[in-house]
């Protein structure tokens, strides 16, 4: 063992003082390996962006009058929901560019499973677990619907990463989109109220007509722990009201996963098993397909770095690329669950 170490210590070292001292490049067979692993991950991140970009150039992006009805179920974020009328059209009520960005695909996909429920009319009542900073309680308010917006509280250990990283609603002036309504409409309808989703308070159950999170429950510290919100979310809904929720997918394997950790990938089977539970509940389910799409960009796979982290080099270099992704190696993606309650 002890010969083992030594070895992989001067593959992976060479002769550090020479490194150290004169500043010349580390010989060592490990280094001359891995040394440009980091510019490779640059360049595959440039070209996708300027993919990307020459599509998004290419397509006739239109301001639809009426988002439509397309009968979306359980689905993934694919480049062509990203092209479709009915994304198209959210992003012109979000004001924000269409691009190839999964984080786009989830606010288009649950503003447009609520539209086809009927849900997006003045007086519907709507929680929002895990919120952040997200735009959807201020259109929400400009509709003239009542809003909670819930997060973690602010002490809670759990919370300080997403407060560093503005991905946490520590105040209700973290929702507030001045471009999506008035700060009058958002204070009459919108309220903030410090939830943890793994123990949802019994004084929310049958509140609201609809309940919705954009990528919150796969956060929650295991898949188990994820699987349960799903299912007690439902509490929340007077019945016929619809929970529509969003979490990672892991998409191409079935016998391993990311599990009991910050961040947890969920699999074909993981998702089949919350669908069983809401079945069995007496939950109305639109159809399911989890096809990750065939498009180039379905194909593309974004890797780290990513802005958010200090080694990101992109600066101008927008993350346009980012329908799929690696997360901690597993190739991943957004899918999206939606049940009704009885």
């Amino acid at each position: 063992m002890d010969n083992l170490i030594q070895r992989l210590n001067e593959l992976l070292h060479g002769n550090m003082d020479l490194v150290d001292n004169q500043q010349h490049p580390n010989g060592s067979p490990l280094n001359i390996a891995l040394r440009d692993l980091a510019n490779i991950k640059w360049n595959i991140k440039t070209l996708g962006t300027e993919l990307a970009g020459l599509l998004y150039k290419q397509r006739l992006v239109r301001n639809w009058d009426a988002p439509g009805v397309h009968g979306l179920g359980w689905r993934c974020s694919t480049q062509a929901d990203i092209e479709s009328q009915w994304s198209e059209y959210w992003c012109e009520r979000l004001k924000i560019a269409p691009l190839y960005h999964r984080k786009v695909w989830e606010l288009g996909y649950v503003l447009q499973v609520l539209h086809e429920h009927g849900m997006l009319v003045s007086g519907k009542r709507g929680i929002g677990f895990g919120c952040g900073e997200e735009p959807l309680p201020s259109l929400f308010s400009s509709i003239g619907i009542r809003v909670t917006v819930t997060d973690l509280p602010p002490i809670d250990a759990g919370a300080r990463g997403w407060i560093d990283t503005s991905q946490h609603t520590s105040t209700l002036d973290k929702c507030f989109k001045d471009h999506l309504c008035t700060r009058d409409e958002f204070d009459r309808h919108v309220d903030l109220r410090y939830v943890d989703m793994t123990s949802i308070p019994d004084d929310l159950d049958g509140q609201y007509d609809f309940c919705w999170s954009i990528c919150a429950f796969e956060h929650l510290g295991s898949i188990q722990a994820g699987q349960d919100f799903v299912a007690n979310s439902i509490r929340t809904l007077k019945p016929g009201g619809i929970a529509v929720h969003t979490t990672e997918f892991n998409f191409a394997y079935e016998d391993k996963t990311i599990d009991t950790w910050p961040t947890v990938l969920f699999r074909r089977k993981d998702l089949m098993a919350i669908k069983e539970r809401l079945v069995a509940a007496g939950c109305q389910l639109p159809p399911i397909n989890l096809d990750v799409g065939s498009n180039v960009l379905d194909r593309f796979i974004d890797i780290p770095p990513f802005p958010h982290q200090p080694e990101y080099m992109g600066i101008g270099l927008e993350p346009r690329a980012h329908l799929k992704v690696s997360v901690d190696g597993f190739p991943a993606t957004c899918v999206g669950l939606v049940a009704v309650r009885p």
